[in-house]
């Protein structure tokens, strides 16, 4: 075996390390997010809390590995973003900007950690109110989470992509919501958060995939966002962008300096993972990165808005495909949900009835077994019970 397939080798979940940097980055997004979380107050400064979030990725991930020989790179995988009410996704504001939470909103929280490149990924959707969310919020914020169980159910050895795609707009239609569109979930690997294998979020004329079958031992971001809107949500201001990633196979002789300067700057601290131009030079980022941009240096991260009016919920996790099942590491639980409507379509209860562990034992995957083998299943092996409207309800 040559070194290349060795090292091709030894870099999936078949190794132990692989899975334990996986595990780590998760705990340390997964508490990120909690911190995130228990800030997310009104009047508190958007900016501020998307700070926190990346400071603390920092700071976790930056006490690992210390001292090992070869230097292990670790930090911020995906910038913290914080979306609220219409917006969907990606808004990351720059430190000059005075957006703040407000009672009521509606707030999505994304993140992303690695270790050595094995990134994990979380979002999370959280109304600002105190008691049970009620009305088309509810719906909104079910609907999304119901669509990500079903996700995790049908993102397993021998599936299709395509099948997931028709099963979270079909969840998402129960809940009289959209699947947002041009929102995709991507396989993901050492150093790639936008692996090749995709799954849809909508299915369409303009955006086509490969079809892909799931496999053993891979590694998935499933990303649902959910809208009581019509799902096609639009850039409203190039400004609100903050958030990039270096397109390595791109080249271009830059012709302004301060393009050369902030470029430079990129290529040494964030030459892979995407950022945000919080973390550059702030004046000389704001001239530099359009050049870069518009040479297809940089790709850019937008910030979309669904019409004012429109609830976006979001929830994103990572898992892993284990030989034993799937492995979903990266989560929080809800508030709790009444939603509006309830899950009577059988296609879907029997989705939600699948197990997520595989036993070893006659393989069995359905929730139907005695008792006492569940234990062995993690406790997000449960079969989800339709009746819960999607809403885990502890929190």
């Amino acid at each position: 075996m040559s070194d290349d397939e060795r090292e091709e080798k030894e870099l999936d979940l078949t190794s132990p390390e692989v899975v334990t940097k996986y595990k780590s980055a998760a705990e340390i997004v997964n508490k990120a997010l909690q911190l995130v979380l228990a800030d997310c107050k009104a009047k508190a400064k958007i900016v501020d809390l998307c700070e926190k979030g990346d400071s603390f990725i920092r700071e976790q991930t930056g006490n690992m590995y210390k001292n090992v020989k070869k230097k292990i790179e670790r930090g911020v995988a995906f910038p913290t973003c914080i979306s609220v009410n219409n917006t969907v996704c990606h808004f990351s504001p720059l430190a000059s900007d005075e957006s703040v939470l407000e009672a009521g909103d509606i707030v999505k929280i994304d993140m992303g950690c690695h270790i050595d490149g094995f990134i994990a990924v979380v979002a999370h959707t959280h109304v600002l109110q105190e008691g049970p969310v009620t009305g088309r919020a509810a719906d909104v914020i079910a609907a999304a989470n119901t669509a990500a169980e079903v996700a995790l159910r049908l993102v397993r050895p021998g599936k299709n992509n395509k099948d997931v795609t028709e099963a979270i707009q079909k969840v998402a239609a129960a809940y009289d919501c959209k699947i947002v569109e041009g929102v995709l979930s991507h396989q993901l690997k050492q150093f790639v958060i936008d692996g090749n294998k995709v799954v849809l979020s909508v299915s369409n004329s303009d955006t086509r995939v490969d079809d892909a079958e799931f496999e053993e031992n891979e590694v998935y971001a499933i990303d649902i966002v959910t809208s009581t809107g019509d799902g096609k949500p639009k850039l409203l201001d190039e400004k609100q962008t903050t958030i990039y990633k270096r397109a390595v196979d791109k080249n271009y002789h830059l012709k302004m300096k301060a393009s050369r300067f902030i470029f430079s700057e990129i290529n040494q601290k964030f030459p892979i993972m995407p950022f945000t131009a919080r973390a550059l030079e702030e004046k000389r980022a704001r001239l530099g990165l359009v050049e870069c941009v518009n040479h297809d240096l940089l790709q850019p991260y937008p910030v979309l808005h669904e019409k004012p009016g429109d609830l976006v919920a979001h929830i994103k996790f990572t898992v892993l495909l284990m030989p034993n099942g799937s492995d979903r590491i990266t989560s929080h639980s809800l508030q709790e949900l009444q939603p509006t409507k309830t899950i009577e379509d059988p296609e879907i209860k029997s989705w939600l009835a699948l197990g997520i562990k595989t036993k070893k034992k006659g393989g069995g995957k359905k929730k139907k077994g005695k008792k006492g083998e569940k234990a062995e299943d993690s406790t997000e092996a449960e079969p989800m019970d339709a009746a819960t409207n999607g809403a885990e309800s502890k929190e």
